[in-house]
């Protein structure tokens, strides 16, 4: 290839990329009117399974809980998957000091130093009951975390369904 045809090339590239994604989202726009195309409808393999087992430290200062515990509660439970450097996080903490007046709310601090969650939560307000350290990130994975902020609603001890769903 030659020198020119090289710069050709590389001006020309850009445009490409830019015409694909632009005809890539006509296409998407062109199918939402009839209903071929609804982007809320997120994929979300999650909802509906049980609560994986898990048992994590507890952090400071209340009790922490495990699935047993979780499991056992004759009440639903939002359990909130949070860290302390994530910017939504903070954005979410005041609705969830607002929402832990009406049901109770368990927290998992997810990769998170144990110092640098506990001074989260006191900063931004405390609305978990209880309050656990995934560190490694693993319980995470088996509840489907694809990010934090995210939480989940956790049905009552004897509940038909048993079930979890992603709030």
């Amino acid at each position: 290839m030659t020198p020119l045809m090289r710069r050709r090339v590389l001006f020309a590239a850009p445009f490409a990329v830019a015409g694909a994604a632009g005809m890539g989202a006509f296409a998407m726009l062109r199918r939402m009117p009839d209903g071929q195309f609804d982007p809320h409808a997120v994929d979300a393999p999650v909802l509906g399974r049980m609560v994986p087992d898990f048992a994590l430290p507890a952090l400071p200062p209340g009790p922490g809980f495990d699935a047993a515990a979780l499991r056992a509660q004759p009440r639903p439970v939002l359990v909130n998957v949070f860290a302390s450097w994530c910017v939504p996080c903070v954005e979410e903490a005041e609705a969830l000091l607002a929402l832990s007046t009406h049901l109770p709310v368990w927290g998992i601090a997810y990769k998170d130093p144990d110092a640098a969650a506990t001074d989260f939560v006191r900063r931004t307000g405390d609305p978990y009951a209880r309050l656990v350290a995934d560190r490694d990130g693993l319980a995470a994975i088996d509840w489907g975390v694809s990010g934090v902020p995210e939480s989940f609603w956790s049905p009552p001890a004897g509940a038909s369904s048993g079930t979890r769903r992603a709030v």
